[in-house]
């Protein structure tokens, strides 16, 4: 009789050294799916902001050439941020800013003449400096990038990362 018992106990004890395996290997699985996720994320986010910043260069480019000009913004609100940065997907004439968006490889870029000014910051002197907003947008998979510098027709003078 006490044969049969230990052969039963054995059967018991290696099920349950099988189920802690099993939850083990899940475990380690959903471990491992979260990480590529993560990783996958992190490289499209990446690829945006370097998309982003080859527009953004593209279009400083285009202001530091001596032939750039472009017309004023026609009224303070149209001189503000641009809001269709944050879920623009085609190029063209927008609708709420007025901004002529270019597109660039894995994104896009629009330029605005917010102003002029005598006195940019690390500049100045007796010479009125024209002042541009380019705003950049970097798209790859899933994440988008936007960049925004304010440029003289000598250079940038501000950066930033809208979110």
């Amino acid at each position: 009789m006490t044969m049969h018992a230990q052969r039963g106990a054995v059967l018991i004890i290696s099920l349950v050294f099988l189920l802690l395996l099993t939850l083990l290997a899940t475990s380690s699985m959903q471990n491992a799916t979260l990480q590529e996720k993560v990783a996958g994320s992190l490289t499209q986010r990446n690829a945006s902001f370097q998309s982003a910043e080859t527009a953004l260069r593209i279009a400083e480019a285009k202001i530091l050439s001596p032939t750039f000009a472009l017309p004023a913004c026609s009224s303070p609100a149209s001189c503000l941020p641009p809001p269709e940065a944050l879920t623009l997907s085609g190029s063209g004439t927008s609708v709420p800013s007025g901004i002529d968006w270019v597109k660039t490889s894995g994104g896009y870029y629009g330029i605005q003449h917010v102003g002029a000014t005598d006195q940019p910051a690390g500049g100045g002197g007796d010479q009125i400096w024209r002042l541009y907003r380019v705003t950049a947008i970097g798209i790859a998979g899933h994440s988008r990038t936007v960049l925004e510098s304010i440029h003289t027709q000598a250079g940038r003078v501000m950066w930033r990362q809208r979110q």
